[in-house]
């Protein structure tokens, strides 16, 4: 049982997290000064993919929660994987689909 509240509490540590890095203004609006700040570099498109910036923000928690190197490898993976879950199930059910692509258009040059 206890295995399993630890497995839990990293998914949802690690799930909030990142969905308030990648997703939320943040109190003061501070998260999205951040965001704003990081700009069009690294920083900037890891705060815009919600599973590259999970895996990142897992480590430390991985780090604290798991016991000896390879279970804390493993929690890393696992958490991430956890968390992205979270944000799928929490999602909602209209940006699942796919958004459809415009229509290519050419239109025929005039000699």
């Amino acid at each position: 049982m206890a295995d399993f509240y630890r497995l839990l509490l990293g998914i949802l540590c690690v799930w909030r997290v990142t969905h308030l890095f990648g997703a939320e203004d943040g109190p003061w609006d501070v998260i999205v000064r951040l965001r704003r700040a990081a700009g069009a570099g690294f920083a900037g498109r890891l705060l815009d993919c919600f599973y590259c910036l999970s895996l990142w923000v897992s480590i430390p928690v991985a780090w604290v929660i798991g016991k000896g190197y390879v279970e804390r490898v493993l929690m890393w993976l696992a958490f991430s994987a956890g968390a992205i879950v979270m944000e799928r199930l929490t999602e909602p059910r209209d940006s699942l689909q796919a958004p459809v692509p415009p229509a290519h258009y050419l239109e025929d040059q005039e000699d």
